[in-house]
């Protein structure tokens, strides 16, 4: 049996078309994995194919050297929302690491402190597990 409805989150531009791999500087004591982002306790970030985020937030411009970092940032504050790294003790790591991939791509470090101090001011919502996005249903009227 099929349902007559569509279950699905909103707030997403970008979709991970392969896998990617990369080191940071947040060490679980455990491993963490989750459908699509995994962290294991030497740093080793994996994302894979098909993981959805918003891009670059905030009053900027979705450039080259934004993605990587928006995506790997995107990816951290998803794993804190979610309970698995605590926002008061990994977020400023979660930043700095924004910064240094923005840097590592090619944007002007004068743009990525300004990126960096950016969401040390005003992301902090963003790790908040009451950020998770909704569940929408579709056509209006359905649920689960």
């Amino acid at each position: 049996m099929t349902d007559n409805f569509i279950t699905y989150k909103g707030g997403y531009k970008y979709q991970l078309k392969r896998p990617y791999v990369v080191r940071v500087s947040l060490v679980p004591p455990a491993a963490i994995r989750t459908d699509y982002v995994s962290l294991d306790t030497t740093g080793e970030l994996r994302i894979k194919e098909g993981y959805a985020w918003d891009g670059p937030s905030g009053p900027t411009v979705d450039t080259l050297s934004f993605m990587r970092g928006s995506l790997v940032h995107d990816a951290l504050y998803q794993l804190m929302r979610l309970g698995h790294l605590d926002p008061a003790v990994d977020r400023v790591a979660a930043d700095k690491t924004l910064r240094v991939l923005c840097l590592e791509d090619g944007m002007w470090s004068v743009w990525a402190w300004l990126v960096y101090y950016g969401v040390r001011w005003f992301a902090d919502y963003a790790a908040d597990p009451a950020e998770e996005k909704p569940l929408t249903y579709a056509p209006k009227g359905a649920k689960s």
